[in-house]
């Protein structure tokens, strides 16, 4: 058990220093394409601007394995692990394993080091030498020849086969693909289902496939938008089913979500967890499931509304995200029940206070 929670909390590091740079390469190639920018080629006959904002974008997304890499292998070992764990995802950016590899690499590299730094023993004239220039050298020595030669083509060969699938998917295999991911993506409102989920959208946005991405943003923005909904319904229908705390929990989440921030919804789902877990990841599945069947497309990650125009059909986004809501919130307005408030039991316990008298207690 503790073996996966060192997985986790090593991915989990890895992923926060690498979501700025997902985002800000994301923003800069849809802001350079939205102006008509294209990617540079040639730099000697000159280029504009919208053609170097998608140029800088483009290779900030080059950065992203060797910095997942580079980031896992320091969260392992720390600050040895940085220059070989840097060098392992360049090699599997450049060789097509992509995020995969680079995330398989920085494991490696970690682990690597840390036996490096464990067993290697040095002279004592030698010692200074040993984080700068001995491990360093030795570990990525050793990574190279593991990510060129061993690690690297496998994993090549699987992330082109993965590519090439999700790229061939038609009609109903793409909407029950959409509908796994996006019922996965709202499944635990950010948790970690939610995470694998994210991991292997991001990942699939390296090797060019970005419907996978919007179908993620879509399902990070149904819980909040759906239960909202639901709220509406029921003051509409006159028909109580949410608390004055839950209500005021519902005004929070929902520009949460506008901004695809999902755990907004968690104080009202630990209230009736079930409910909310189940229309939730179906209107995220169903939604999902059309978006990916429309070929919608994302090239930025996160954002939430802010990055639909960077979409390639941002109308239609818009329905899916509005039909996934939709069911969530017929389904919650429908299925929960009214709540039974505190306020009665909180009025008993005032009251009885106030009716307890200190006036005869005596202190000798």
């Amino acid at each position: 058990m503790l073996k996966k929670l060192q997985l986790k909390k090593h991915a989990m590091t890895a992923i926060s220093y690498m979501l700025p740079l997902v985002v800000a390469a994301g923003l800069l190639i849809a802001i350079g394409n939205l102006t008509g920018g294209k990617v540079i080629t040639d730099f000697k006959g000159g280029y504009t601007l919208p053609s170097a904002l998608t140029t800088l974008g483009v290779w900030g997304m080059g950065l992203l394995a060797p910095v997942i890499s580079a980031a896992i292998a320091y969260s392992i070992a720390d600050r040895p692990g940085i220059a070989p764990g840097l060098l392992s995802g360049i090699i599997s950016y450049n060789i097509g394993a992509g995020f995969l590899g680079g995330m398989l690499g920085g494991f490696i590299t970690g682990w690597l080091v840390l036996a490096l730094v464990k067993y290697i023993r040095v002279p004592n004239w030698a010692e200074g030498l040993k984080p700068m220039m001995i491990i360093p050298l030795l570990s990525s020595l050793i990574m190279g020849v593991l990510m060129f030669f061993i690690v690297g083509q496998p994993i090549v060969w699987l992330t082109n086969g993965l590519t090439s699938f999700l790229n061939g998917m038609q009609g109903s295999a793409r909407f029950v693909f959409g509908m796994i991911m996006g019922g996965m993506a709202a499944f635990d409102f950010g948790g970690p289902v939610n995470k694998v989920a994210s991991l292997f959208a991001d990942g699939l946005l390296l090797q060019g496939v970005q419907e996978p991405e919007a179908v993620k943003i879509l399902a990070s923005m149904v819980p909040p938008f759906g239960v909202t909904i639901s709220w509406a319904l029921s003051k509409i229908f006159h028909h109580k089913i949410y608390s004055k705390e839950e209500e005021d929990n519902i005004k929070i989440a929902f520009p949460m979500g506008i901004v695809m921030i999902t755990e907004g919804v968690i104080p009202i789902a630990a209230v009736d967890l079930i409910r909310l877990v189940v229309s939730c990841s179906f209107g995220a599945a169903i939604g999902g499931g059309l978006s990916m069947m429309w070929g919608i497309k994302s090239p930025v990650p996160s954002g939430g509304l802010f990055i639909v125009p960077a979409m390639n059909h941002p109308l239609l986004f818009l329905v899916a995200l509005l039909v996934g809501s939709a069911i969530t919130g017929l389904i919650l307005f429908v299925w929960k029940k009214e709540p039974i408030e505190n306020d009665g039991l909180e009025k008993s316990m005032e009251d009885e206070e106030e009716d307890i008298d200190i006036g005869d207690i005596n202190i000798t």
